[in-house]
């Protein structure tokens, strides 16, 4: 079990609501990680995220969240913040459900250490390829936070000397 997994969540078939996934490339292209961590691009896991996140070490998760600030606020969160009001109704099968799988693990007794959300504003998650330019210029806000968060648990990332090319292959053209 990796002491902290970064998990990338979203659809890269809903325009902004592909940004984790993104930002998960974005992250192996520029850096190298320890061997606790792992980094993964989740998709869109729905109601079986619970069995994704059990017994897992430190979590830090990049997805799109519902917020009245503008397109590509980062937003970050703890799972205090997370858990302080009632769920939501989920509105599609696509929603993580992340508060009410952090509220399942806390009554099975496997509450992850630490949980730690980036979250950015989306502009669009209708169908469509690709990140709106608000959501784009967000991500290495993204990218910095995560990488602060890990130096903050003990799990420093070296940036890669050269960075490669991310591997954004849905949004390459035929």
């Amino acid at each position: 079990m990796p002491a902290v997994t970064v998990f990338g969540l979203g659809n890269i078939l809903m325009s902004d609501d592909g940004l984790g996934p993104y930002v998960i490339k974005v992250l192996e292209a520029g850096y190298e990680f320890p061997p606790e961590v792992e980094v993964l691009d989740a998709g869109t896991p729905g109601l079986e995220l619970s069995t994704i996140l059990e017994d897992s070490g430190a979590l830090i998760i990049v997805d799109t969240v519902r917020s009245d600030s503008a397109p590509g606020q980062v937003k970050t969160y703890r799972r205090d913040d997370i858990l302080k009001h009632p769920p939501a109704q989920r509105i599609t099968p696509h929603d993580p459900g992340l508060k009410e799988t952090l509220l399942v693990l806390e009554l099975q007794g496997e509450t992850p250490p630490e949980v730690f959300v980036v979250g950015v504003v989306p502009a669009s998650v209708e169908y469509g390829v690709g990140l709106s330019d608000d959501v784009r210029a967000a991500v290495p806000a993204a990218v910095a936070a995560i990488v602060d968060e890990l130096a903050r648990l003990g799990y420093a990332a070296s940036p890669r000397d050269p960075p490669a090319e991310p591997e954004i292959w849905w949004e390459r053209g035929p």
